[in-house]
């Protein structure tokens, strides 16, 4: 059956759109050669889409020849402003960015253990509505949230979780309450993972696992290009993996048993200082992240999150090569334990080592870690660096929020005229 007048209309908008948003602005003799349709169909959709606000001139082309031909056409960045949260147990970030993703305004808050729950709250959203301020008069559309614990898969709520400060469900309630965005929550290593797929080290992987190494340790699951949450939100809580090396079982309430007692940051700090490795770590930043990029400096690698991290450690005396390398030898160790769970299980082909851990262990860390696992597991299993290190969870909530603030915009008002996506 041949697609109504209305419909091809919205078909071709959502193809033009999508092209502009991936490959910047355009000319519409571009458009006609990237969509294959004729030039009076181009010369209309583009004459809707500025009609609706989503499309402007940005500029013409360097072509001698000028004229409506020479015109660049590009997505309204300011049609709409978004919001990031990363939020920690002890700190939130936050960015505020355009329609595009453009980085406009960003800023960072410490929240003490000893903080109470709404003063908490109100400090992160005063944070949250100051940078939004200082990024324009656009209102926020919509705010992507980056949170340890469990998220419902049904309703999208933070769940309760023992061992996670109060203040996080409220702050979600109260972000609810007081902006008219839309606010989406999501685990963050569950946004690691979208980031590192769109923009790291999992760049165009349908199937990967992601192993978050930071204060604590999690995992995110693809499988066939969809993230998977399991029944209840909690798909990738390998901190409760039971492993040999500690001296008990984790328990329904606690993971200290499990494998994040030996690749936590709490962990790795003790393993590193039976090597004699020490380092300062940067603001914010877990000391396992440090000391493994002080051990990866020591054995003349170059982690990936060395130049992230610049002055952070400095001045700590170089530590002897075969300490380094025996601390990183025996962490490796540790982290192949949990891979071969998770390449036994879901045999992903690639495993990312991701947090600010993973990142600075760079390639010298994960080639460790995939030598180990080859030797436990029959299953070819690649084992890559993340490329974004602790700032994974703010570029994923900040496409998510992206994602869901274009599927409004682009979507028709009025069927006739306007786009859909």
């Amino acid at each position: 059956m041949a697609a109504s007048p209305s419909t091809a209309r919205a078909i071709n908008d959502r193809l033009a759109l999508r092209l502009l948003q991936r490959e910047g602005p355009l000319t519409a003799g571009q458009l006609k050669t990237l969509t294959g349709l004729s030039r009076p169909t181009v010369a209309d959709l583009v004459e809707r889409l500025q009609d609706s606000g989503l499309v402007e001139v940005v500029g013409e082309t360097g072509d001698r020849r000028r004229g409506p031909n020479a015109r660049l056409y590009g997505i309204v960045a300011d049609r709409a402003h978004l919001a990031a949260l990363d939020v920690r147990t002890d700190s939130v970030s936050v960015v505020v960015a355009d329609l595009l993703g453009k980085t406009l305004a960003e800023a960072v808050l410490p929240i003490g253990s000893d903080t109470a729950t709404e003063a908490a709250v109100e400090r992160a959203v005063v944070l949250l509505e100051r940078t939004a301020g200082k990024a324009g008069t656009v209102p926020l559309h919509s705010v992507g949230i980056g949170a340890p614990g469990l998220v419902d898969p049904v309703t999208g709520e933070l769940r309760d979780s023992s061992g996670l400060p109060a203040w996080h469900r409220r702050l979600v309630a109260v972000l609810h309450e007081r902006l008219p965005a839309r606010v989406l929550v999501e685990n963050e290593t569950n946004l690691a993972a979208l980031a590192e797929q769109r923009l790291g080290a999992a760049r165009d992987q349908d199937t990967f696992v992601l192993l978050w190494l930071g204060h604590g340790v999690g995992a995110a699951v693809v499988l066939d290009g969809r993230l998977r949450r399991g029944a209840s939100g909690g798909a990738g809580e390998i901190g409760f993996l039971p492993v040999p090396g500690t001296s008990r079982l984790p328990s329904a309430v606690t993971s200290d048993g499990g494998f994040h007692a030996l690749a936590g940051s709490a962990g790795v700090a003790e393993l590193a200082g039976r090597y004699g490795i020490s380092a300062v770590p940067a603001p914010q930043e877990p000391p396992s992240a440090a000391l493994v990029r002080a051990a990866v400096r020591a054995v003349g690698g170059a982690s990936a999150g060395a130049a992230g991290a610049a002055g952070a450690g400095e001045g700590v005396p170089a530590h002897e090569g075969g300490a380094a390398a025996a601390f990183l030898d025996e962490l490796a160790e540790r982290l192949a334990l949990g891979a071969a769970a998770v390449s036994a299980v879901l045999d992903p082909g690639r495993i990312v080592l991701a947090g600010e851990a993973g990142h600075a262990g760079g390639e010298v860390l994960a080639a460790r870690v995939e030598d180990r696992l080859a030797t436990m597991s029959p299953l070819r299993t690649e084992v890559r660096a993340g490329a974004l290190g602790g700032a994974a969870v703010l570029r994923g909530a900040l496409l998510t929020a992206r994602e869901a603030a274009q599927d409004e915009l682009f979507a028709p008002h009025d069927e006739s005229r306007a786009p859909v996506l």
